[in-house]
């Protein structure tokens, strides 16, 4: 059962940190085994080298074509981030998408896009509000987040998870430890503990008993 959090303050975390390394040198003095680390996925991205400014992306005709039908609000709407999103993807995969986004407006549902070219595509973060200095960056989603979890539970003895989550409450877990209830974690990472900004806090250790 989970009985605490506590927010982990960190360096600032950049593509040469390993995210396991960073894990285990946050939370030593204040873990105990059974406790749940949970990170924010775009930290876990940035340590992959997914967050790419978007001046160095050339957007191809595709691209800028595509990004005008998300909403303006879209994590897609800007022909860098579409154009990233077909990289990551592929070209016929995205057309596909495109094409089942199109039917699906005619008949009034929304998210095919996502179910027909990757459910990873809504991890993309389009000018991220995340700590400096990728604030200006687009931040892809990060890849083997099943493995990384798997590798910090065999290391630390500690459970884990990654977790995608907005100021909305919407809580997506990415990859999580085997056995962690998700219903009560779910509860407890609703308020986004993460600190993105100047809090610097991407990492809560969850207490447990």
């Amino acid at each position: 059962m989970i009985i605490g959090k506590i927010p982990i303050r960190t360096h600032i975390i950049n593509e040469k940190d390993n995210i396991v390394e960073v894990v285990k040198v946050y939370t030593g003095n204040v873990a105990a085994p059974g406790d749940i680390v949970a990170i924010a996925e775009s930290v876990v991205a940035i340590t992959q080298g997914r967050a790419i400014l978007p001046e160095t992306v050339r957007p191809g005709l595709l691209a800028r074509f595509l990004c005008r039908f998300p909403g303006k609000d879209g994590s897609l709407a800007t022909p860098p981030a579409m154009q990233l999103a077909i990289n990551d993807t592929g070209t016929v995969r995205i057309i596909l998408g495109a094409v089942a986004a199109a039917i699906g407006k005619l008949i009034r549902r929304k998210g095919d896009f996502y179910r027909v070219a990757g459910r990873h595509l809504t991890l993309i973060d389009d000018i991220a509000g995340t700590m400096w200095p990728y604030e200006r960056h687009i931040i892809l989603g990060p890849k083997g987040s099943q493995e990384i979890v798997d590798k910090i539970r065999a290391e630390t003895g500690l459970e884990a998870v990654i977790a995608d989550i907005n100021d909305t409450g919407n809580v997506d877990i990415l990859a999580a430890s085997a056995g962690i209830d998700q219903k009560q974690l779910i509860r407890y990472l609703k308020d986004n503990p993460f600190g993105n900004d100047d809090q610097q806090t991407p990492i809560v250790l969850l207490k447990t008993e």
